[in-house]
């Protein structure tokens, strides 16, 4: 297995990466298309938040580079704003990294 990074992506129906009033239904649908491509392309997705009021949604993948996130929502028909590699951390991370 390739190793793995963590990439949070963007989508905004504003900018048009994320479909304009889609329902929680249509979502649904949609998903196992994109989880399909995301297994075709070595990504392995987290977790998706969806704001269906605002029209926007960030997910959390990991994938051993961006371009494979990429591909990923090209295949499922989705584009994207930003891909950003990220370190999840927390509160507790960094106070105990603090004090070594």
């Amino acid at each position: 297995m390739q190793p793995m990074k963590f990439f949070l992506d963007t989508h905004d129906q504003r900018t048009k990466t994320f479909p304009a009033g889609i329902s929680r239904e249509q979502f649904a649908e949609f998903y196992p298309k994109y989880e399909k491509a995301c297994r075709e392309e070595g990504v392995v997705n987290l977790r998706i938040h969806v704001g269906f009021e605002e029209g926007r949604a960030f997910c959390l993948n990991m994938a051993p580079s961006a371009e494979h996130v990429r591909r990923a929502h090209e295949k499922a028909g989705l584009s994207i704003d930003t891909i950003t590699e990220v370190t999840t951390t927390t509160p507790g991370d960094l106070f105990f990294e603090a004090q070594a």
